[in-house]
């Protein structure tokens, strides 16, 4: 929010007061996780400079730092603009900005070899299960603690609770930059042409997919790799319904605990869309980027489930006029327990620093220049999505209407915002790549509930089961 203006006052300060709420959703869970062992984060001994409050890392003039960056729906350009004031700000620091679409595979033979970046955007459907790296990672509370580029402490500037979902026994490892909202995704345009509501029940997706088919178009549509976006689904539709006993039960990784009945409920609600023929086919041989087009140009299909990155990744292939809008995920019943203005809103886009990377000062600092207002209002408005960074956002979300209706989903939720652990289970424990497979099936229609019911279970299992991997236990 532009907090110079008088007239937005009110506005900037649910903006953030909502901010915060979601992001201390998370942190509420990482604050009371833990794995019952302990971890070692050693700092590399890599010459520095002198330190200062302008170069509080001491970063060595002369040095580079090893940047690599997730390409993804926020593509590398932000970061590539941290980078010059990186380089702008400590003289003779050259910065190499390399972009990957596959973190864990890029980067794995690099921890493995003792050679990782100095700074990593461990994000999409190929990140590093954080769990198997933690040990390595460099703690960033100095980070927060160093002023920024305008001269400000770092932590008063940021949303409250934003370095809880990062922290992993008692240690901050993880910054989570952008502050993602996940919505059903629609164009007003279309809807208003067509004098269509936007569905609150699955039953009211199935009643507007039967008019959307009489007007020649599919409900929904998904792309291979982002199929396990409908899983996101299901489980924030699952949580409104029955709540914390059904996000502790995933959190935890418990025996049944994709069979509750709320997940159960979720799932048959998306299975009578697919077999009543509303769900656009082909998705499983789809680029999940192809699959969008085909909602955002094309419009052969009018609901998609995604994160408010939706709107930056697919810039270029939406169709004009299209006035990209979100709306809350549908409950499943009038019973639930939060309202269907809840929301599932957190801090994404997980940067770490590896504390044997050559130049972990370097990366620090790189991680300072992303926290300057000037990087953040850059990313905000280059983005449209927020980060944790407060006042950077004005009311008019700089034209967009995604952001638009970003900040009113917050405000309509209040204090119904929340999440699930640390990163997702997903992301946690690496299981996404798992999932996928199950959820293109499912997808498809190639499966029913009980195997889709089954295969998710039976990865989780596995994950619990095994006792090589650092479990998180979420009260």
């Amino acid at each position: 929010m532009d907090i110079n203006a008088r007239s937005l006052g009110r506005r900037d300060f649910l903006r953030g007061s909502l901010a915060a709420a979601a992001l201390a959703a998370t942190g509420s869970l990482a604050a009371c996780a833990t794995s019952g062992t302990g971890t070692s984060t050693s700092q590399s001994s890599a010459p520095a400079g002198q330190v200062s409050d302008t170069n509080p890392f001491g970063v060595q003039s002369g040095s580079t730092v090893d940047a690599v960056i997730f390409k993804g729906g926020y593509g590398i350009d932000y970061a590539e603009f941290a980078a010059k004031q990186v380089e702008a700000k400590q003289q003779g620091v050259t910065v190499k900005v390399s972009p990957t679409t596959k973190v864990a595979q890029t980067l794995q033979p690099r921890f493995v070899a003792g050679n990782p970046p100095d700074v990593i955007d461990n994000s999409g459907a190929g990140l590093i299960g954080v769990n198997t790296i933690r040990d390595q990672l460099a703690e960033l509370n100095d980070v927060i603690e160093a002023k920024n580029y305008e001269g400000t402490v770092i932590k008063d500037t940021l949303y409250q609770g934003v370095t809880e979902p990062g922290t992993f026994d008692g240690k901050f490892i993880v910054l989570n930059y952008a502050l993602t909202v996940y919505a059903i995704w629609y164009s007003a345009s279309l809807f208003e042409q067509n004098g269509w509501t936007v569905p609150k029940t699955y039953d009211e997706m199935l009643a507007l997919g039967k008019e959307a088919k009489g007007k020649g178009k599919y409900l929904l549509g998904w792309g291979k790799e982002a199929a396990t976006y409908y899983q996101t689904l299901a489980i924030s539709s699952a949580i409104k319904e029955g709540g914390n006993e059904v996000r502790l039960a995933l959190d935890n990784l418990k025996p049944g605990c994709w069979s509750l009945s709320p997940i159960q409920d979720a799932f048959n609600g998306l299975k009578k869309i697919i077999d009543a023929g509303y769900m656009k086919p082909g998705g499983a041989g789809t680029v999940f980027t192809a699959a969008q087009a085909q909602w955002s140009d094309a419009e052969d299909f009018i609901l998609y489930p995604s994160g408010s990155w939706i709107e930056n990744e697919m810039k270029d292939q939406t169709k004009s006029g299209f006035k990209m809008t979100g709306a809350p995920e549908p409950v499943v019943s009038s019973n639930s327990q939060m309202p269907w203005e809840a929301l599932h809103s957190t801090a994404g886009e997980g940067y770490i620093v590896p504390s044997q990377g050559k130049n972990v000062a370097g990366g620090k600092e790189f991680l300072r220049a992303m926290l300057s207002k000037d990087a953040a209002v850059n990313f905000a408005k280059t983005k449209l999505s927020s980060t944790i960074v407060k006042g950077t956002v004005p009311a008019d979300g700089f034209g967009s209407t995604a952001l638009q209706s970003q900040i009113k989903m917050l405000e309509a939720a209040g204090s119904n915002i929340f999440s699930w652990t640390v990163l997702n289970p997903a992301d946690l424990y690496g299981m996404n790549t798992d999932q996928l497979v199950v959820w293109n099936s499912f997808l498809s229609g190639d499966s029913d509930v009980a195997k889709l019911t089954k295969g998710l279970q039976d990865i989780t299992d596995k994950v619990a089961k095994d006792d090589s991997i650092k479990k998180v236990q979420v009260s």
